[in-house]
């Protein structure tokens, strides 16, 4: 048999005569027809239908993609010679040398030399291009095929006559490449007529290759024929070989759409965790700015329990939701450069510094409310103190005044002897006396109510009316002391005698029993004291006044000897006395009972200054029990905040040895929390005992809390930060000597230790890596274009993540707009737009939906309906446009 030797390109007509061409005559035409349907026409006889040279020069151009010259339109003979001249030149074009095979002989119609025209152009445009492995043409076909059916079982391919005689190769092809097509484990291999005709049917249903050959022929041919087998095996090869191209290009689609939907439910949820916590932080915010008092101090002590549970309970989960989400928004920025997309942008008002913002106000509104509370307790606590003095000086006031007005508006001076004149006009000097001695009372009584008022106590009204009580009796006192001075003093040149001894005994009861009821106004007088040193005081003046009691009591037995001396005189000269002391209402049973009243009372503050001292003792103890663990914690916070802030810059093993070290760090300050728990216990205990302040230590709760919460967010954000660093190192192929490299000039560049570069800084360290920065105009360009890669913010710093994402750009390649597209165009068979059924054919139905809900329509001159934009979706995906 004659062969074909696609180097030389030649087929010579003797070689063409010694083939029986008749029987290639249906596998040639069914090979034309499947090329001439994509130009809207076929052919029913080749001899008859390539006469005119019209349908031959179509074909070609339809196989080699390429345009020939002007046929020409006429039905004369010389036309018809031309237009295949025409087609003759174009496959002598192409490397084909064709011997004795003329225009003239096509035209007459001469079947073996239109055939072995066809068989020429099959090899040269459908076999001669196959290569596979440095083979081409027919060895690169066979090689092609040996390999796509060597997993099936009973297939052997070593030629292209007998080894497809079963038809199992054929079926082993198509179920390499669409299984759906073919239950492959159901056939037979005694059974070749079904196998052939199951393969070609479904060939030309799925994969449009037409019936070029026949069962029956294949079966009852001893060597079925090479070439019809060759050019049939060829449409199987050029129809997958584009099938591959498409799950190339739909395998890189969905890769870049998967990532693309990542980053949008990331953003999603941190949209949302920003959305709850701000408005937790709206909602918390006026609850904390509500500064409206209570009038007890149980309403007061509540409203601190509130607080109290709100700093133990429901602040802490929010504390981690806002550290969360900062590492959140950290790693989507990351992951975002990684895929070289555009930044994300949150929704207006819900950026890190806006949420940092809006915690600083809750926290600010937090301590304000705190002070508040407070200074609110002192407040009610001091109103307590004073309410009840005010009560204990009216009600002493109160009851001395009793029965006042009624004495000074009696008459009885008017039917009174000149001894009892004498003797009332005495008694008057003395309540005058008296009423002096009182004056100091009052005054104290109006001071401490203009002070319940000025601190705006609760039961003000009544407070102010007792006192405006007391204020106009004592004025109507003083008239009605006036109007019976007077009376008396008209009077007194009338009587002359005078009991000097009552006189004498009023004189000195008076101030005595002053005195007495002052002592027993002190002795029962409340205190508040928050030091030893207040308690210690007030301890001394009672001591003070207990030296002074000896004195008092000579002075009690000196008034009851006047006494005495009265009775002795009575007795004596045996005197009629009408009534008791005439100048006095002190008796001294009276001086007697307000003296025992006192030596009780004594024992009684002596005991109560006790309890105090011991309160004030434990008081202090706490203080120094919180000062000790304070003082311990408060520089351990720090030293930490310090060690991490070393950790960060310095280069000790690979990222992961540092990942380790930093979370083994974390651990071990979380373990920490039970000391910071048991502070806690210890502060609360401080504030129930109302201690306000602490001379141990500079240290508060407040101080505590706030060196803990920076703690743990720092310790959460540099293992955020190494983390990122891991991922840009595995996507942009990064070697860890490279990371090594980048952290020491960033270190060596790096002078204050703040984990950032200044502007000039950060040039240098470039220019230290090889980058070539000039000096000039041009150079600054480009200085200012890398600036606002690694600073978009504008801030004038260049941090390490950001920097290490420049060099990582800078060093590796990534996914662009322009790849996307062409893989696109891919599916879409080189059109400029694509369909709805390429997207759900060749894409996963979630992605397919995706892209077909996002693409525009597209306005072409060359858009048909349904037509998808598939440009604009590309470059909308790496921020090129608007998606």
């Amino acid at each position: 048999r004659p062969k074909y030797n696609p180097a030389s390109g030649d087929v010579s007509l003797a070689r063409l005569n010694r083939l029986d061409w008749c029987h290639h005559q249906q596998t040639f035409t069914a090979w034309c027809n499947s090329h001439l349907r994509k130009a809207g026409t076929q052919i029913e006889n080749i001899e008859e239908d390539f006469r005119d040279g019209l349908k031959l020069m179509l074909l070609l151009e339809v196989i080699s993609g390429e345009r020939l010259a002007k046929p020409e339109r006429g039905k004369m003979r010389v036309h018809k010679i031309s237009n295949v001249n025409k087609a003759l030149d174009f496959i002598t074009g192409k490397g084909v040398k064709l011997v004795s095979i003329g225009a003239e002989e096509i035209v007459d119609g001469n079947a073996k030399m239109t055939l072995g025209m066809i068989w020429t152009i099959i090899l040269r445009f459908a076999i001669q291009d196959i290569s596979v492995e440095e083979t081409s043409a027919k060895e690169g076909l066979l090689l092609w095929c040996q390999r796509k059916t060597a997993p099936y079982k009973n297939v052997n391919i070593q030629n292209f006559h007998i080894s497809w005689k079963d038809g199992l190769g054929f079926c082993a092809l198509i179920h390499r490449h669409r299984p759906e097509l073919i239950d492959y484990g159901k056939l037979r291999k005694d059974d070749p007529m079904t196998n052939l005709n199951t393969a070609f049917d479904v060939a030309e249903k799925y994969l449009d290759i037409p019936k070029m050959l026949d069962a029956e022929d294949i079966v009852g041919t001893a060597r079925p024929d090479e070439k019809a087998i060759m050019t049939y095996v060829s449409s199987f090869y050029h129809a997958f070989s584009g099938a591959q191209k498409a799950e190339t290009a739909a395998n890189r689609i969905c890769k870049v759409l998967a990532v693309n939907q990542e980053n949008e439910q990331l953003m999603e949820d941190y949209e949302k965790l920003a959305t709850d916590l701000l408005e937790w932080i709206r909602r918390t915010i006026p609850w904390l700015e509500n500064r409206l008092p209570e009038n007890t101090m149980q309403a007061m002590q509540q409203k601190l329990e509130d607080f109290r549970d709100y700093r133990r309970l429901h602040k802490p989960p929010k504390v981690q939701e806002k550290c969360q989400l900062e590492i959140n928004f950290n790693t989507l920025q990351t992951k975002l450069r990684l895929s070289n997309r555009p930044a994300f942008m949150p929704s207006e008002g819900k950026m890190v510094s806006d949420i940092n913002n809006a915690w600083g106000n809750l926290e600010g509104a937090e301590k304000g409310y705190e002070e508040w509370l407070l200074n609110e307790i002192r407040r009610l606590e001091r109103l307590d103190h004073l309410a009840e003095k005010f009560r204990q000086k009216a009600a002493i006031h109160e009851a001395w005044t009793a029965g006042k007005e009624d004495m000074l508006q009696k008459h009885d001076f008017e039917t009174a002897s000149l001894s009892e004149i004498k003797a009332l006009l005495k008694k008057h000097e003395a309540f005058e006396s008296d009423l002096a001695a009182h004056q100091d009372r009052v005054e104290q009584i109006a001071a401490i109510a203009q002070e319940l008022n000025e601190l705006d106590y609760y039961d003000s009204p009544s407070v102010n009316a007792r006192c405006q009580r007391i204020c106009d009796q004592w004025d109507a006192l003083g008239a009605l002391t006036q109007k019976r001075s007077e009376a008396l003093q008209r009077t007194e040149k009338l009587l002359e005698t005078i009991d000097q001894l009552y006189l004498e005994f009023a004189k000195r009861a008076a101030p005595f029993n002053n005195w007495m009821e002052g002592a027993m106004e002190d002795l029962q007088d409340t205190f508040i004291v928050h030091t030893i040193e207040e308690i210690q005081g007030l301890s001394t003046a009672h001591e003070q006044f207990k030296a002074t009691l000896p004195e008092a009591d000579k002075e009690r037995q000196a008034i009851l000897g006047i006494h005495n001396e009265i009775a002795k005189i009575v007795q004596t000269y045996h005197v009629n006395m009408a009534g008791t002391n005439p100048y006095t209402t002190i008796n001294p049973q009276e001086i007697n009972a307000k003296w025992d009243k006192v030596r009780q009372l004594v024992p009684q503050r002596d005991q109560a200054l006790i309890e105090e001292h011991a309160r004030q003792q434990n008081n202090e103890r706490l203080r120094r029990q919180f000062a000790n663990q304070a003082n311990v914690i408060g520089p351990w916070i720090q030293n930490k905040m310090e060690e991490i802030g070393r950790i960060s810059i310095e280069m000790h093993g690979t990222l992961e040895d540092q990942l380790t070290h930093l979370r083994q760090y974390e651990k071990s300050i979380v373990n920490y929390k039970p000391k910071i728990d048991q502070l806690e216990g210890d502060h609360q205990l401080i504030q129930e005992a109302l201690i306000f302040d602490n001379k141990h230590t500079n240290y508060t709760m407040e101080h505590i809390r706030v060196g803990w919460e920076q703690l743990l967010t720092t310790i959460a954000r540099t293992i955020n930060e190494i983390e990122n660093q891991v991922l840009t190192r595995d996507a942009k192929g990064i070697s860890q000597e490279q990371l090594n490299e980048y952290r020491a000039s960033f270190n060596h560049f790096d002078r204050d230790h703040s984990g950032t570069l200044g502007a000039e800084e950060f040039k240098a360290c470039l220019i230290s890596l090889g980058f070539d920065i000039a000096n000039d105009a041009q150079g600054e360009n480009e200085f200012s274009r890398i600036m606002s890669i690694v600073d978009p913010n504008r801030m004038g710093i260049v941090t390490f993540q950001a920097f290490i994402d420049f060099m990582s750009r800078e060093t590796a390649d990534t996914d662009t707009a322009d790849q996307v597209m062409a893989s696109f165009k891919v599916l879409a068979g080189d059109k400029n737009y694509i369909l709805a059924d390429e997207l759900r054919r060749e894409l996963p139905p979630d992605q397919a939906e995706y892209c077909m809900a996002r693409m525009a329509p597209y306005t072409g001159p060359d858009a048909v309906p349904g037509a998808l934009d598939y440009m604009s979706f590309s470059t909308a995906l790496y921020g090129e446009s608007d998606l």
